[in-house]
């Protein structure tokens, strides 16, 4: 019988020798067929995610805002250094998750959205890019390139001063002075980096040492690298010590919520910046998580 192989399954197949992790296949090369419509459809959510799938975006990033370059940058959490990892356990939510149930937690706290349905054209799409960005890697090895390069511990504590000099010398030009990214009409041009348009509590740029790995390595854009390791982490102790939407697994007990998903040493959520309590229910901006969903 002759059927069709799906593509991700061909993927699957053909992963057996690992190729250079810097340079998955260019766009150009994208396949004509449904195929290709399914990846250009997952390539157009990744950049354009609010204008892609409004119905489920909460707030004005992309996904290639920390996927940078739409997912091919190295060393910024590349789609195709992660795709051949899953299904694996994560502890965040205590379960193996699928390639899909990763991307859900994407839209749920870092785009402070809604989870597209598991199975649904959303989540396909999505996987389809992945999946041939991914093409020549080994399946079930992390390659050069995954994720954040890891950055050294501050010589000194981070400090929520030299944060704001930083932020405003190398980070306001592009972020806005308030934070607030910048727009070009209605086109978000930079993403912002707190308050209601922003990540929320859950998302792992919420965590300061994340932030700090981002940053030191990837910004600013265009030239990572040139901050050093102590600005590096000053910077994302002051971005992370601002108002930002509240944690959608949120049940109207902060510090029940701090104890259990962010007893990690460099969460600022729960704790008080300059007078306030990050986090608080009353001055936290809302998320859009569905109530019950099951994290």
């Amino acid at each position: 019988m002759n059927r069709r192989v799906p593509f991700a399954l061909l993927i699957a197949v053909v992963a057996i020798a690992a190729a250079d992790p810097a340079t998955p296949p260019p766009e150009d090369t994208i396949p004509a067929g449904r195929d290709g419509d399914a990846i250009r459809r997952g390539l157009y959510i990744v950049t354009s995610t609010r204008a892609a799938v409004p119905e489920f975006a909460g707030n004005d990033l992309r996904c290639t805002n920390c996927h940078l370059d739409a997912g091919r940058t190295a060393g910024a959490a590349p789609l195709w250094a992660a795709y051949g990892n899953f299904p694996v356990w994560r502890d965040k939510n205590q379960r193996i998750n699928s390639f899909e149930k990763r991307v859900q937690d994407c839209f749920i706290y870092s785009i402070n959205g809604k989870p597209p349905p598991l199975g649904g054209e959303v989540l396909l799409a999505v996987s389809a890019y992945a999946a041939w960005l991914a093409q020549g890697q080994r399946i079930g090895v992390s390659p050069p390139g995954r994720g954040f390069p890891a950055i050294a511990a501050p010589p000194l504590s981070p400090d929520d001063a030299r944060g704001k000099a930083v932020f405003a010398e190398h980070c306001a030009s592009c972020h806005g002075e308030d934070g607030q990214g910048l727009k070009d009409g209605d086109t978000v041009v930079n993403p912002p980096l707190w308050g209601p348009r922003s990540y929320n509590w859950g998302a792992g740029m919420a965590q300061v040492d994340r932030a700090a790995a981002f940053i030191r390595a990837n910004m600013p854009l265009g030239s990572g690298g040139t901050l050093s390791v102590q600005q590096a982490w000053d910077v994302a102790w002051y971005i992370d010590g601002q108002i930002r939407p509240q944690d959608p697994r949120f049940a109207g007990d902060l510090a029940a919520t701090r104890a259990e998903h962010h007893h990690r040493p460099w969460s600022r959520y729960a704790t008080k910046v300059a007078g306030r309590i990050l986090g608080d229910p009353a001055t936290a901006p809302p998320h859009h998580t569905p109530a019950g969903h099951d994290f």
